[in-house]
């Protein structure tokens, strides 16, 4: 069974900047990794996706500002969050598929981190 392991998340103003971290293990049945967030009283929303070659897709409500990344050596994927807004409050969960892709348009994967509150004060 694939566990996903997150670090990472807090409490921060606006404008500050946070970076979340998930591993997998084990990593090797992971081929597509990536992060969702689910504000209060929403659901959950697809942020940015990563495959093993390096490939990302970030969604446009965080684009520019987020940028979704993975070390190759240690595969401990990241997700480096500026200029946070108020508007970037949530519980922030890393995802993982035995597929080569995932759509962040909807939660059918296969294996969820625990998930970590980002709180983002005006």
């Amino acid at each position: 069974q694939v566990r996903l392991s997150q670090t990472g998340g807090g409490s921060v103003r606006a404008g500050d900047s946070l970076t979340l971290s998930c591993s997998a293990s084990p990593s090797a049945d992971v081929w597509y990794m990536g992060w969702f967030r689910q504000a209060r009283e929403k659901g959950r929303e697809g942020v940015a996706g990563i495959d093993r070659r390096g490939r990302t897709r970030v969604q446009n409500s965080v684009k520019g500002r987020f940028t979704i990344s993975k070390d190759k050596s240690t595969d401990i994927m990241y997700l480096r969050m500026t200029s946070l807004k108020p508007e970037d409050n949530a519980i922030y969960y890393c995802a993982g598929d035995r597929a080569s892709y995932r759509s962040l348009d909807n939660e059918d994967w296969d294996f969820w981190g625990q998930g970590t509150q980002v709180t983002v004060s005006s």
